[in-house]
């Protein structure tokens, strides 16, 4: 029998195993390409809001009625006017005192003016310091006891509608921030002055009420209009701040890429407690001082190799099926 071809088979096969390996050696040492940029941990102050929305509308919304039945004769407020306790709204003559009146006004102007003189117009009066945001009537406009004349606000105030997730992290006194949709770039900064103890359902949600008193009014605000608002729940100074995607996880624990003392040595993995989270800031509470540097992507991210990958754990996951 000759051997000669199964001495050149083994032969190949030991030669290609050899080249295998060493093209999987090669492979194992070659560094992961990545372009990284350095940042170093600073000092500054972090708060962790609640979002939602919710609508401008008066705290105390007052309509105005006449006490009697007739004819308006005179309108002596407008609408967005500011108006004190007291102050005359309208003149109003009873259905009586203007069919008098008419009735005069065709016979002699001296009876006429002798009948305005006994028979004095009706005074509607504002009972609060409050704002005109609704003037329903106009002059010579007949009305009746249950018509409204004018709505009050005491004062705009904007209701926020919170989750029944997130009503216990709201608490009286606490800070907030609201934006209008309608003029986003107007933010006015407000205060938590009521939490409502009953829900409300909506959209099968529970969401209950927080009215939030705005530090000052600016023009633009209109009853009705949408918000947006951020209560501050919780806020840290001096805290040590990173990037959130600096923050990344592997192996199942929280670590950053932290950079050598040297520049020389090799990156390598620390491992941190982070605390509150902003949109752009995660809080380190423990594993790295201010002015530590550590390193994140500036393009192409290549973590170093590890079992269990890397990712942040401030990104929602994909499940792996």
């Amino acid at each position: 029998m000759n051997k000669k071809p199964l001495i050149i088979a083994l032969v190949a096969l030991l030669v290609s195993g050899a080249a295998t390996g060493v093209w999987f050696m090669v492979l194992s040492k070659k560094e992961p390409s990545a372009e990284f940029r350095s940042v170093t941990a600073i000092t500054g102050t972090i708060d962790e809001t609640v979002s939602t929305t919710g609508v401008v509308e008066p705290r105390n919304r007052l309509k105005i009625q006449s006490s009697i039945a007739g004819r308006v004769e005179e309108i002596l407020v407008s609408e967005g006017d500011m108006v004190n306790q007291g102050e005359q709204l309208a003149l109003v003559s009873s259905t009586e005192r203007a069919a008098l009146l008419d009735a005069a006004r065709l016979q002699d102007p001296g009876e006429q003016a002798y009948w305005e003189r006994v028979y004095k117009k009706t005074v509607i009066l504002s009972p609060i310091d409050a704002q005109i945001i609704v003037r329903s009537i106009e002059p010579g406009q007949t009305v009746t006891t249950s018509d409204s004349l004018f709505v009050l606000s005491d004062r705009l105030i904007v209701k926020a509608y919170v989750d029944e997730t997130d009503i216990g992290r709201i608490a009286i006194g606490q800070k907030a921030d609201i934006s209008l949709d309608a003029y986003p770039d107007i933010r006015v900064g407000g205060t938590v002055e009521h939490i409502d103890y009953e829900s409300h359902l909506e959209s099968n949600v529970n969401i209950y009420y927080v009215d939030i008193i705005p530090e000052t009014i600016p023009d633009v605000f209109r009853s009705g209009m949408s918000a947006d608002i951020g209560i501050t729940v919780q806020e840290k100074q001096n805290a040590v701040l990173l990037p959130i995607e600096a923050v990344q996880t592997v192996d199942g624990m929280t670590v950053v890429l932290g950079a050598s003392a040297d520049g020389m040595s090799p990156a390598s993995y620390k491992p941190v407690t982070t605390g509150l989270q902003d949109e752009e800031h995660v809080e380190i509470v423990d594993g790295l001082q201010a002015g530590d540097i550590v390193l994140l992507s500036g393009g192409s991210f290549a973590l170093p190799v590890s079992n269990g990958g890397g990712s942040s754990p401030f990104i929602p996951q994909r499940r792996k099926r």
